[in-house]
């Protein structure tokens, strides 16, 4: 018997998501070391300080379950964003947030909107409940186009909306003025999933206060996760801010424990651990100038990036006499660089870099520089 086949149809369908190769599966695959991994956007720095003595101290109390309605981080989290517990919902890591809001209000039949090139998760959780995806054209230099996108939101009838700001895997940034004029046109029974993951690494100029827009907005879902700015990507812990009666919902399907001591405690000091903040954000831009200025001097396209990554366009097959993006990405796996290609984001000519140490980006572009002589 298939026992595949006990499962619903648009299970069955689904593509699981593919995350960037590990450092230790290249080492076995090639017997090569000093591999610098630049796939997955991740911290360079690791985690904070203050997050590592806090892990430590848990620690010693790992034999008990963890504190189910996580007191101590929402209490630092009511306290950082001036609002009640209960529109607070923890999550083992911000994509269980995103499967959480898909869970707690999609059916079959459901329809959500995001774009094209946006997060791969928001169509694999819509999938996953039996919704239709409806991908809209980022018809505005790779990135959202608020406009199309509430157009079908009204005639499609949509139960739900994902917005990414900024844009994963392309790096591209709305404004708060965009953001508030599809706030405010969108149907209000539409639920508008706000992904905030690389919100951090926006400089000050750019900032806005989303979190203060639940009050006019009792559609929205802010989520943010500890993965990015505050290294703590291997604990796996994130929050969604929502009004009372959004946030009763996603709490009704997320599991018990869902976030455990460790992830707790480490977020609750990452979050004091200002300092660490601005120290990642001042070597993301530094290594963000230092790969583009690269990029440049190789004679590559990228895309303007806001988050702690950028995607460079490799000439595609036709224009390169058959060495493309995919090509370059086993190159450079070979010379110990592990990139991401973004083929299935509908990018088959770019790869995603995520920002490191100055000696990680000077190995990634001297190892690109390398690659492309050879396929020149």
């Amino acid at each position: 018997m298939n026992y595949s086949e006990l499962a619903p149809p648009y299970i069955r369908a689904i593509a699981p998501y593919q995350p960037g190769k590990p450092i230790a599966e290249l080492e076995r695959e090639l017997g090569i070391s000093g591999i610098v991994k630049l796939a997955s956007n991740e911290n360079p720095l690791g985690a904070s300080p203050l997050a590592m003595a806090a892990m430590h101290a848990a620690m010693s109390d790992i034999a008990r379950y963890p504190d189910g309605s996580g007191f101590d981080l929402k209490t630092a989290l009511s306290e950082r964003y001036q609002i009640e517990f209960a529109c607070i919902v923890l999550g083992n890591g911000s994509n269980d947030l995103l499967e959480l809001a898909a869970r707690a209000f999609l059916a079959p039949g459901d329809k959500v909107v995001y774009a094209d090139h946006a997060f791969a998760v928001y169509a694999l959780a819509t999938q996953a409940a039996g919704a239709t995806g409806i991908s809209v054209p980022a018809t505005k230099g790779f990135g959202h186009d608020l406009s199309a996108m509430l157009q079908a939101a009204v005639q499609h009838k949509v139960k739900m909306v994902f917005i990414a700001n900024p844009n994963n895997p392309t790096g591209t940034f709305l404004g708060a003025v965009e953001l508030l004029d599809f706030l405010r046109a969108v149907p209000p029974q539409v639920l508008v999933v706000l992904d905030e993951a690389y919100n951090e690494y926006l400089p000050q100029n750019l900032r806005y206060d989303s979190v203060s827009w639940l009050r006019e907005f009792p559609n929205l879902i802010i989520s943010r996760t500890f993965s990015k700015a505050y290294g703590l990507a291997g604990l796996r812990v994130g929050y969604a801010l929502a009004g009372e009666l959004v946030a009763d919902m996603l709490n009704r399907v997320r599991q018990p424990f869902n976030v455990n001591s460790v992830a707790q405690a480490a977020a609750v000091a990452a979050l004091q651990d200002e300092d660490f903040v601005r120290q990642t954000c001042e070597l993301n831009q530094a290594g963000m100038n230092q790969i583009t200025q690269g990029l440049k001097r190789l004679g590559l396209e990228f895309i303007p990036s806001y988050g702690n990554f950028v995607c460079c366009r490799i000439a595609n097959p036709a224009e390169s006499g058959g060495k493309g993006a995919g090509q370059m990405y086993r190159r450079l796996l070979e010379l110990g660089v592990i990139v991401r290609p973004i083929a299935n984001y509908g990018m088959p000519d770019y790869l995603r870099v995520s920002i490191g140490l100055e000696s990680e980006n000077e190995k990634f572009l001297s190892a690109l520089a390398q690659a492309l002589g050879e396929a020149a």
